[in-house]
């Protein structure tokens, strides 16, 4: 019987909707509709239709009931519930069982009123097709709910009304259906009746039913997880129905007198333990959306009861003077008494689900499930707080913000704002509070999701208004003003603002002040703010500094920092954002004893306040003060940045305002602070931020001649990089304003002509000055003028200056420069950052005439002139930097070094022979001057780039923690002998030096951005070809040691090798490259310079990207020739297996240990063989081990990589062959397992992964009955062997096609051919004892196998090994039908072996 057949209550259509009273949630009433405004505007519509519209609709409903099979009766129903003008409309149609045959005709015989129906049922259901729902999801259509469920054009409300009136009228058959469209929810399309639905002691075995139903289906579609876009709505649309329909039955106490809610406890109870993730999630859901409607409901039945017991108090008043109870009384006790009832039975339905489904379900495995637990206790927490915020219920969210899932912690962050956001029930949350808000502060600040640490930063703030912060926690939280994120930043700006404002009012206690005292308070409260939450970070980060080198870091280490701190404060700290008080503020005079400013007497109102007297609520310290200029001018660029998002009149009007106050306090500013470096360096960053042209509408062009001279001063005042850089900024602006253009010409003339004269007067007029003697004055001024001249020349062509002599009246400023760098071969400490900048300035001016080089075919007299005179001075300028460089003369200082072979790589780049052509082929100038670079001076150069590689090595190796090394050493060691290499030493393994646990202090990115500027220019080089790919080994050699930076090198050396190997065809270089950066890196660890084989196994991976381009679904699109693969392969093996005979000869088990870890890396080289490749690697493993003579213990777990990398050759061999021939080859190796000389010792059949693999030497053919050769043994090498029957010829594979190899090897399996058996009957006996040769071989006389020599790990296992053979002997046995039949000598073989060995 189905759900339809069972309730014969009569059904409502879906767009038919009953006027009932507004519906709401929350505090709203609790009927009002939460649908969307689409079906607002359908009962709109519906109201406004006339008399024949209203017939359409009938017909249209009456299509619907066919639809869903509803009986005759429900048209009957729906008349009796209508209102007053649906009722009329329905009357006037008539009966409507003569409508539905009518109807159905109306389709086929009367199309010309097909139209209006089905325009009306597409209204009505929005196109939605249960069957094509069912055919989509595989869910049955059958249920009424479920499909109203589905619908986004059903009417829930009236759906929860009609089956509420079918549970009055039949309870079971409607109980039934609502567990039913449960089932449908999971995804489950079995079904219960009346009769099953009410037998609470059979629900456990009916669930069982369906759960052993669901578990036959492969993909049971799951409604709540499903990505399908017809269940998008799902989840929103079963929560309104479940709300709508627990809180309609509360209206008409159907709640309360049935036992709906009742058996729906029982079954999402029972259903939300199940095994079966569908149940246990749907009847979680729908057992959390049924307590969530209960709360509002409890809540509406609590607020009803103190109404009541309201009017009971008055109306006891109002008794006492009459002395009677009046029938009103009487009235509200039996109300109180219903109430009471009423609120007891929701107090057991809320504690049922409570207890039954909650406590279990929040602490889920499956996160989804515990995140949908946390947020209906959000939910609970505000629709009844009276009962929920009780520290039993609150503890459940404070256990799971220590939850793994992001998403579970996000919804308790957000219960818990609901929790702090109702005051009333503060008092109740001081233990709560207390108990979790040290998890609250660690999330905030150390929370790996963004959004999870901005919530809480939000519930922190909720906490700090009603007061429950201590003061060290506010402080800790507003530190979080530094952090890298935007979002936190901005979340944390409200306890800046707290703290802001009671730092000013403690500051102005007692005072009387204005509008102006109260900025200037504020500005003071933000500077004071500011210094003491960095000064806290950086003596955190260098408890060691002493005071003084302390500030130093903390005002050179804000720069950016307070930038962001104004971003984040902008619109909640009036001061971040008023910076004309700012600037008024710093042209105070702050000094201890300074009472007044001594400035200009100028008449403005800058002027005026500068005179005022500095009161002690805002004087400034110096820390403050070069904070607070941090701050203005973090402000202008914030203000400048933001007029540019306003109108076009405004953004003109706040720049011009800004501009002027600008031209009236900037030239104080540089009077103020023109000793200081730091804030002069600050002072400068403010003129570009003005609009420069004011100074000519304005016409103040004095002032703007004296803007020049003040900056001009500047930066040839001072050496500071800060402040040239600054300076260097500064004058790019002010030349690029062309109305400015006759000032900018004498003043940046009259700039060049100074530095000229510095740089002679530093000079002093000596004849020779590269032997020159000079003293530390005149060092540091020639340092100075260079660094000066550098940072001008690197953004102004400067080339007519420099090589001007007037007439050769002087030396040019090149002769000058290139004599002081002469001086580097000197090697002079002191000289170094004269010949630094030197070098630089030399390398910019042959880059700046590069730019005007003129083209070879059009090139006039003074072109060729031009062109050659560069050419010498490239030529000269190359013989120095080579020399400084990689030469093998001079004693050079490293800085010099570093820069000589940075500017030696850009100039070969520039020059570079194939970098002279366009894209579009053309040719530039400089093919007019190509240059090369000698093989001898790369190779000198990777040398360099080798040394520079080893001392930042130890730079970092020296930063690395003590107790972390002595950790890993003794780690080590303990584990030399007996831990094998997947146990306790892999976990104590670390590279070194370990980069992540290094503080990032300032000295340390310092010399990572040198370090990573040398290595990146190399890098450059290589990649534009001048120097050569085969180079790059050497930084390939070092992956995973220096950190990400350098490790990002490795991606743009793979696609050079790529380009190399795939498209130039030049595979041989793809070898060497790989080989030598293998080699190199695990040398590393062979040496003990690295802890462990990890970084090299990273670094294959990364290299077997070089011999395939993957494309869609990893598929691998082009691929290295094979040849070029295998070489590598055999290169690498020949050479760890000669080393690993070295150590084995010197008995070094130590080193041999490690040595065996390379297999490790060169299984991801494996990825692009292929099994004819993989067919001649293995031939060369056994040929190499055993001209080593190596024996290779199968059991022994020190050789387990080598095993490991054996076994994926097997596979990748096996690939080609079909099922039946691999459970055949599975014989085999059962056969060729037990008759290896482990076996003997330990008998018991392994899997064919874990087989023992003998060292198999290269086979060589010999004729029948001949002697075994001591060297080679082909019966040895198939023996052994996981694909036995395909290395029959193995020197011939080559040869051979792959189809002849592989019918040979199938052949000789089928017919289990003595190359399996003699040498189970030859161990101890002579080669003479052979059995014969099986009739269907192929004449091959089989050889005998020879005793494998004992290894030191079969001597020290012996004794074990052969007490567990014999204990063990009985029940091994072959595996399956795999293996052959011929079992018994081997093991009878096995014990006359053990007593010949005892």
């Amino acid at each position: 019987m189905t759900d339809a057949e069972g309730s014969p209550a009569p059904r409502r259509s879906q767009r038919d909707k009953k006027q009932v009273k507004p519906y709401a949630s929350g505090s709203q009433s609790p009927n009002k509709r939460k649908r969307n405004a689409e079906d607002d505007q359908v009962d709109i519509q519906e109201i406004g239709d006339d008399e024949v519209e209203a017939d359409d609709e009938d017909d249209a409903d009456g299509v619907d009931d066919d639809d869903d099979d509803e009986p005759d009766t429900r048209p009957v129903k729906r008349k009796g519930k209508a209102t007053g003008p649906r009722k009329l409309k329905a009357k006037s149609k008539g009966p409507p069982p003569p409508k539905r045959p009518r109807t159905a005709k109306n389709t086929g015989s009367k199309p010309q009123k097909t139209p209006k129906p089905t325009k009306r049922k597409a209204r009505a259901n929005g196109g939605f097709d249960a069957d094509k729902l069912a055919t989509e999801t595989k869910i049955s259509a059958d249920n009424p709910l479920f499909n109203a469920i589905m619908n986004p054009s059903a009417a829930l409300q009236s759906t929860a009304e009609d089956f509420l009136d079918s549970l009055a009228q039949s309870p079971g058959a409607a109980q039934a259906e609502l567990i039913n469209c449960i089932l449908r929810a999971c995804g489950c399309n079995d079904s219960v009746d009346a009769d099953e639905v009410l037998d609470y002691d059979g629900v456990v075995d009916s669930l069982d039913n369906f759960t052993e139903g669901l578990k036959q289906e492969n993909s049971p579609i799951y409604p709540l997880t499903s990505k399908l876009p017809i269940f998008k709505h799902f989840r929103t649309s079963l929560s309104e129905l479940i709300s709508r329909l627990v809180l309609s039955a509360a209206d008409v106490g159907t709640l309360y007198t049935s036992d709906m809610v009742t058996t729906l406890q029982t079954w999402v109870v029972a259903m939300s333990s199940s095994q079966i993730r569908a149940f246990r999630h749907t009847a979680t859901a729908v057992a959390l959306e049924v307590e969530t409607a209960l709360c509002q409901v409890a809540a509406a039945v609590e607020k009803e009861a103190e109404i009541v017991g309201r009017q009971r108090e008055g109306e006891r008043k109002r008794r006492a003077a009459n002395k009677a109870q009046n029938v009103r009384e009487k009235d509200l006790d039996g109300k109180a008494a219903e109430v009471r009832k009423r609120r007891a039975a929701v107090a057991e339905y809320l504690k049922e689900i409570v207890d039954g489904v909650f406590v279990h379900r929040y602490r889920d495995l499956d996160p989804h499930i515990r995140a949908e637990c946390v947020r209906a206790m959000g939910h609970w927490f505000t629709h009844y707080p009276a009962h929920f915020l009780d520290a039993s219920y609150l503890r459940y969210v404070g256990w799971v913000l220590s939850d793994s899932a992001t998403s579970v912690r996000l919804e308790a962050v957000r219960a818990l704002s609901a929790v702090y956001a109702q005051a009333e029930y503060i008092s109740g949350l001081m233990n709560f509070t207390a108990r979790f808000k040290p998890r609250l502060l660690e999330m905030a600040a150390r929370d790996t999701e963004l959004a999870v640490r901005t919530a809480v930063l939000g519930v922190l703030g909720a906490i700090d208004q009603h007061g429950l912060l201590e003061d060290e926690e506010r402080e800790q939280m507003c530190q979080l003003v530094f952090d890298g994120e935007v979002r936190v930043r901005k979340a944390v700006a409200g306890f800046v603002e707290g703290l802001w404002n009671e730092l000013i009012e403690e500051r102005l206690a007692g005072r009387k002040v204005g509008e102006k005292g109260k900025e200037r308070a504020g500005a003071k409260a933000l500077a004071m703010l500011l210094v003491r939450w960095d000064r806290e970070r950086v003596e955190e980060e260098d408890g060691s500094q002493d005071g003084s080198q302390r500030e130093l870091a903390m005002s050179a280490d804000i720069k950016g920092r307070t930038a962001l701190a104004v971003e984040a404060l902008w619109d909640d700290v009036d001061s971040a954002s008023g910076w004309e008080g700012l600037l008024e503020m710093l042209l105070l005079d702050h000094s201890a004893g300074g009472g007044e400013e001594d400035l200009d007497t100028a008449d403005d109102s800058i002027a005026a306040s500068a005179k005022n007297t500095v009161d002690e609520a805002w004087r400034l310290t110096e820390t403050e003060e070069s904070v607070l200029l941090e701050v203005l001018i973090a402000s202008l660029r914030r203000a400048k940045a933001l007029a540019g998002t306003t109108k076009k009149g405004e953004d003109e009007t706040l720049i011009s305002d800004l501009t002027r106050a600008l031209i009236k306090g900037l030239p104080r500013l540089f009077i103020k602070y023109q000793t200081d470096a730091n804030r002069i360096a600050n002072v400068l960053l403010i003129p570009p931020l003005m609009n420069i042209e004011l100074y000519l509408e304005m016409r103040m062009m004095t002032a703007y001649a004296n803007l020049w001279d003040d900056i001009t001063k500047q930066f040839l005042s001072h050496s500071a990089q800060t402040v040239l850089s600054s300076a260097v900024v500064c004058i790019t602006h002010l030349l690029s304003c062309p109305s400015l253009s006759n000032t900018n010409s004498t003043k940046i003339l009259e700039l060049e002509d100074e530095l000229a004269a510095q740089l002679r007067d530093a000079v002093g007029g000596r004849e020779e000055i590269e032997v020159a003697g000079f003293n530390e004055d005149e060092v540091l001024a020639l340092s100075a003028v260079c660094a000066r001249m550098c940072a001008l020349i690197g953004t102004r062509d400067m080339c007519g200056w420099m090589e001007e002599s007037e007439g050769g009246k002087q030396s040019c400023v090149w002769d000058i420069i290139a004599a002081l760098v002469e001086r580097g071969r000197l090697g002079y400490r002191e000289e170094e950052r004269m010949i630094e900048q030197g070098l630089q300035v030399l390398g910019l001016h042959i880059m700046w005439k590069t730019r005007s080089l003129p083209d070879a075919k059009e090139a006039t007299p003074e072109d060729e002139k031009y062109m050659e005179t560069l050419r010498e001075q490239r030529d000269s300028l190359l013989e120095k930097l080579v020399e400084y460089a990689v030469g093998t003369q001079s004693n050079t200082a490293e800085a010099v070094k570093r820069a000589a072979f940075q500017n030696l790589m850009t100039l070969h780049i520039l020059f570079c022979v194939e970098q002279t052509t366009t894209p579009d082929g053309r040719v530039l100038p400089t093919a007019a001057l190509p240059l090369e670079l000698d093989d001898e001076v790369q190779y000198r150069c990777a040398g360099f780039i080798q040394a520079t590689i080893e001392q930042y090595a130890e730079l970092l190796e020296e930063g690395q923690a003590p107790g972390e090394e002595e950790a890993s050493d003794s780690g080590e060691s303990s584990g030399e002998e007996n831990v094998p290499a997947k146990g306790k030493k892999g976990k104590t393994k670390a590279k070194s030096p370990v980069i992540k646990e290094q503080p990032l202090t300032r000295t340390r990115l310092e010399q990572e951005y040198l370090f990573m500027g040398t290595i990146s220019t190399f890098l450059r080089a290589i990649r534009a070809g001048a120097v050569h790919v085969r180079h790059s080994a050497v930084l390939l050699a070092h992956y995973g040691r220096l950190g990400p930076a350098f490790d990002l090198c490795t991606k743009v050396i793979i696609d050079s090798l790529r380009e190399e190997g795939m498209y130039r065809e030049n595979g041989d270089l793809v070898v060497d490259v790989v080989t030598q950066a293998l080699k190199e890196s695990f040398t590393l660890v062979l040496d003990s310079v690295v802890r462990g084989e990890d970084h090299v196994v990273a670094l294959a991976k990364q290299l077997g990207q070089s011999f395939m381009i993957r494309g869609a679904q990893l598929s691998i699109v082009k691929k290295l020739d094979s040849q070029y693969i295998v070489q590598t392969h055999t290169n690498l093996l020949t050479w760890i297996v000669k080393r690993i005979g070295t150590y084995e000869a010197a008995k070094n088990k130590r080193a041999r240990k490690t040595a065996i870890l390379f297999f490790k890396v060169l299984q991801p080289l494996l990825a692009a063989v292929d099994s004819r490749d993989a067919l001649r690697i293995k031939a060369h493993v056994d040929q190499v081990l055993a001209q080593a003579k190596i024996e290779v213990p199968p059991s022994s777990k020190i050789w387990e990589p080598q095993r490991a990398y054996e076994k994926k050759l097997s596979s990748i061999m096996a690939k080609d062959k079909g099922g039946a021939k691999g459970r055949k080859a599975k014989g085999a190796k059962s056969a060729a397992m037990v008759t290896s000389d482990e076996s003997e010792s330990e008998p018991e059949p392994r899997p064919a992964e874990e087989e023992p693999h003998t060292p198999k030497p290269r086979p060589k053919p010999r004729p029948l009955g001949r002697q075994r050769s001591p060297t080679s043994s082909l019966s040895e090498l198939e023996t052994s062997d996981p694909e036995a029957g395909v290395q029959e010829r193995i020197e011939e594979a080559n040869e051979k096609p792959e189809a002849e190899v592989e019918v040979h090897a199938e052949h000789e399996q089928e017919q289990a051919t003595p190359r399996n058996r003699p040498p189970q009957a030859t161990y101890g006996r002579s080669p003479t004892k052979t059995p014969s040769v099986h009739p269907a071989s192929n004449g091959i006389t089989p050889p005998s196998t020879r005793k494998r020599q004992r290894t030191d790990e079969d001597d020290e296992d012996a004794g074990e090994k052969s007490v567990e053979a014999i204990e063990t002997n009985g029940d091994a046995a072959t595996p399956g039908d795999e293996a052959p039949r011929e079992e018994s000598p081997s093991n009878e073989i096995i014990y006359r072996r053990k007593r010949a060995r005892h």
